[in-house]
């Protein structure tokens, strides 16, 4: 009856998790089913720590409230909050994967204090910095998740990882530029807005629109310069580790369609079609090209 009982509650556990991460992060639960069975709880464990990080700006009103949670996360992994952790699902897998994966710690803390910029409504200064920042965050699950796929070949998807990580954080913050413009955000670099002519203001205003096109254009162009590069990195990797990639998929068609929006993403975000967002990640986890 316990064996029982204990498988039952493990499949419940798992279809919970599906759930909350389908919920947060669409794309990354389709990707998740793309992947390896055998990898994928602790897959999920990641990526459903990634969405609570990433929302934590969403479910604060103040950003001391937001730095107070982000703190909460890093004693979680650092193991000072074992007690608390075992009343919470996302955090109880994501030590359970530390454990069982022996994954690095350094990463899962580094994107912790990268999500501190959320909390606040500066620019980000400059493209060193959005790259700093893509590399913490979107490129570190990727790195991540190629040493839950394969640990003895991860390090060999660093450069690719990183590349992918920024065209995979543009199309992102692209996808997101309404929700950021009302509450005041700006992540696109403040070096592309300087040689536009704008300024974080002048950018959310919103009122020369072929300056915001040209700053978008430029944006655009560094996740596109990003993508090529993640393409050519990715060529001589082990199958093994090309599944960790999958969620980067999206990139392109995102890429795309902001390019031809220009400044009207601004108000309407360039999701492409869900189909065909499917689509690229079912073409790139059998083996196409991100």
């Amino acid at each position: 009856m316990v064996p029982h009982a204990s498988a039952e509650a493990g499949i419940s556990d798992w279809t919970r998790s599906l759930s909350a991460l389908r919920e947060a992060d669409r794309d990354r639960y389709l990707s998740l089913l793309l992947m390896p069975e055998s990898a994928r709880a602790d897959i999920a464990a990641l990526y459903l720590f990634n969405a609570e990080v990433a929302a934590v700006r969403d479910r604060v009103r103040e950003s001391l409230p937001g730095e107070i949670r982000l703190q909460w996360w890093r004693d979680v992994i650092s193991g000072e909050r074992a007690i608390e952790a075992v009343n919470h699902p996302v955090a109880a897998s994501l030590l359970r994967s530390i454990a069982t994966r022996q994954l690095p710690t350094a990463p899962l803390m580094a994107l912790c204090d990268a999500h501190v910029f959320d909390l606040y409504d500066d620019p980000m200064p400059d493209r060193g910095s959005y790259e700093g920042y893509a590399g913490e965050t979107a490129a570190a699950m990727i790195q991540l998740t190629s040493v839950v796929l394969d640990p003895a070949a991860s390090s060999e998807s660093a450069i690719a990882a990183g590349h992918a990580g920024v065209a995979h954080a543009v199309a992102g913050h692209l996808m997101l530029l309404p929700q950021h413009r009302a509450r005041g955000q700006v992540f696109v670099p403040g070096d592309i807005l300087a040689a536009t002519g704008l300024d974080r203001d002048a950018f959310l205003a919103g009122d020369d629109r072929a300056a915001v096109a040209a700053a978008l254009s430029a944006f655009v162009a560094l996740g596109r310069e990003h993508l090529g590069k993640a393409r050519a990195a990715m060529a001589p990797l082990p199958p093994s580790l090309r599944a960790a990639f999958i969620p980067a998929a999206i990139a392109a068609p995102v890429l795309d369609r902001a390019g031809r929006l220009g400044a009207d993403c601004l108000t309407r975000p360039p999701q492409p079609p869900q189909w065909l967002r499917q689509w690229r990640l079912w073409r790139v986890s059998r083996g196409g090209a991100l």
